[in-house]
């Protein structure tokens, strides 16, 4: 996440996380510094994974003080190991006691869910399926939890509701059936939007391809039913299958050869990857 992004996007979320977490003062931190004392505090790794947020992490401190320093040498995307010392963090040592918490939220959620979504990544190799998330995130962790997809090797799907055409059941029951919602979206959308359709058995499926759907999500359907669907579709729209999808059951989907498979539990079952800010000293 470059800087430009950072401060366009993630840092009034960033203040907005900090003012949760002190809302007047930290009182515990004042009531045992009652001044400024430079130290540095070691930034530890206690489990292997894959990392990411660490200009977030940075981010936190570096709004509460600009002369924060790090020296940090591994970058988002690194496999990182149990034991590690990532680097260290220095700067005020009330500014690092009072945004810890905060800083290691956001580099623990990320870094888990990079991991968790290259580990099923390494399940689809040797296929041509790409990994894609979902709109299924914690609400104001979207711009960083999708980020972290990206950098556990998977890809993103829409960003938001004004970010592209997908129809699903609500949708279609709305405009009364597959083709009147496909019809309509191509009239208000604009061109340069996909319209993806979400389908539910095969009559739909027929429905969506013969429409001229750019992608067909086939979801929730049984192995064989997802088989047939993709030979009737036969190359007239891209493949998306979906739900339930989880590291447990994705490698049953690999031999489909879909274009897509979109999960949810990449942004909301995945556990956090325990790191930790040990041996604060004064410097």
């Amino acid at each position: 996440m470059n800087n430009i992004t950072m401060q366009m996007n993630a840092d009034e979320l960033i203040l907005s996380a900090l003012r949760e977490d002190i809302s007047s003062e930290d009182v515990t931190t004042n009531a045992v510094m009652h001044k400024p004392q430079r130290g540095t505090v070691d930034l530890i790794c206690k489990q292997d994974g894959i990392l990411a947020g660490i200009d977030v992490f940075k981010r936190v401190f570096t709004l509460l003080d600009s002369e924060t320093e790090f020296d940090i040498a591994a970058k988002d995307s690194d496999s990182i190991a149990n034991g590690v010392k990532l680097g260290t963090v220095t700067g005020d040592i009330r500014v690092l006691l009072s945004g810890e918490r905060t800083a290691l939220n956001y580099l623990q959620r990320m870094s888990g869910i990079a991991t968790y979504t290259n580990s099923i990544v390494k399940l689809l190799e040797g296929s041509k399926t790409k990994l894609l998330d979902t709109r299924k995130t914690t609400p104001n962790m979207r711009i960083f939890e999708k980020y972290a997809v990206r950098a556990g090797g998977g890809f993103n799907h829409r960003y938001n509701l004004s970010d592209g055409v997908l129809l699903k059941d609500n949708h279609i029951s709305a405009a009364g059936g597959v083709k009147n919602a496909i019809r309509l979206a191509k009239e208000y959308a604009p061109f340069v939007r996909k319209i993806e359709v979400e389908t539910e058995n095969l009559d739909m499926v027929r429905e969506a391809a013969e429409a001229g759907a750019d992608i067909i999500m086939l979801d929730n359907m049984t192995h064989e039913t997802m088989r047939e669907a993709i030979a009737i579709i036969d190359g007239r729209a891209e493949t998306e299958c979906s739900g339930n999808v989880t590291r447990e059951n994705i490698a049953a989907l690999k031999d489909l050869g879909v274009d897509y498979i979109s999960s949810g539990a990449l942004t909301h079952s995945a556990p956090i990857l325990d790191l930790s800010l040990k041996n604060l000293r004064a410097v």
